[in-house]
């Protein structure tokens, strides 16, 4: 793990980015205050200062019980933006450009992020399509939508009654669900394997969600499809919901728990 010498100076963009690096060489659980401290060779106040600067900015995750920080999943957002794709996002690129060439639909490749599902990742079929999270980068509340909601029905029961609690007021600026309705949404997901519901938020849209599990079957991601009310019959929902679900399972099979896009999905409820 890289170390500042005694004798170095480290400044302003300098210092930040000394942190980010020691941050993003650290072991998955990431480092506490005193040990970038210590590796950095700079005062453990300014560090702590620097650290709740970036947090703030979401460029690094601070997980309150360890006391440790992670680099932040805002930093990964960036990079996707400028082409830089790896991890998951790579690993399901050619899913997503399978499904809308096999089904001439658009795709969205949605990562947890604390109370939210972030777009990482978008394969555009020939319709236009409205969405919640729009493009790469976007953000929806968890709960809303098909993808956003197979995510959250795959939570552990702890954590998912804390971002239904959290979530609910949030809702009503999308015209989502009452808790009594979003409850038995997420017991149907957890029963079928895929969300379907939540079609009419968008007037004319509609769509399909199934979450990516880790090895210990919590949802990290989904992959949902967009489309149109008209387009969606029940015969064609079935067979979807079924490539879907086999697409997801497959991806959930091959991430790399050690990805940053996913190791500190729950980094943004912190505090």
């Amino acid at each position: 793990m890289s170390e500042i010498g005694p004798d170095s100076t480290v400044s302003g963009v300098g210092r930040v980015f000394t942190l980010l690096r020691l941050v993003a060489e650290a072991p998955a659980g990431g480092l506490r205050l005193t040990d970038i401290a210590a590796r950095a060779n700079l005062p453990r106040p300014t560090v702590h200062r620097l650290l709740r600067a970036l947090a703030a900015e979401g460029a690094v995750a601070f997980e309150p019980r360890g006391k440790r920080y992670t680099l932040g999943l805002d930093l990964f957002l960036m990079a996707a933006r400028a082409g830089d794709a790896t991890g998951l996002r790579d690993l399901a690129r050619p899913t997503l450009l399978r499904l809308t060439a096999s089904l001439g639909e658009t795709l969205f490749l949605l990562v947890h992020n604390g109370y939210d599902a972030v777009c990482i990742e978008r394969s555009a079929g020939p319709l236009p399509i409205r969405s919640f999270t729009g493009d790469i980068g976007g953000r929806v509340p968890l709960g809303i939508g098909q993808g956003a909601t197979a995510i959250l029905a795959f939570l552990p029961a702890a954590e998912q009654d804390e971002i239904v609690r959290h979530n609910l007021p949030r809702m009503r600026d999308f015209g989502g669900p009452d808790e009594a309705s979003l409850r038995a949404e997420i017991a149907r997901v957890r029963r079928e394997g895929f969300c379907g519901g939540a079609a009419g938020l968008i007037p004319g849209m509609a769509g399909l969600g199934a979450p990516i599990l880790d090895r210990d079957q919590r949802a990290v991601a989904a992959i949902s499809i967009g489309t149109t009310t008209d387009r969606l019959t029940p015969e064609r929902k079935e067979v979807i919901a079924e490539m879907l679900k086999r697409e997801a399972a497959a991806i959930g099979r091959q991430i790399n728990p050690f990805d940053p896009t996913l190791r500190r999905a729950g980094a943004a409820m912190a505090g």
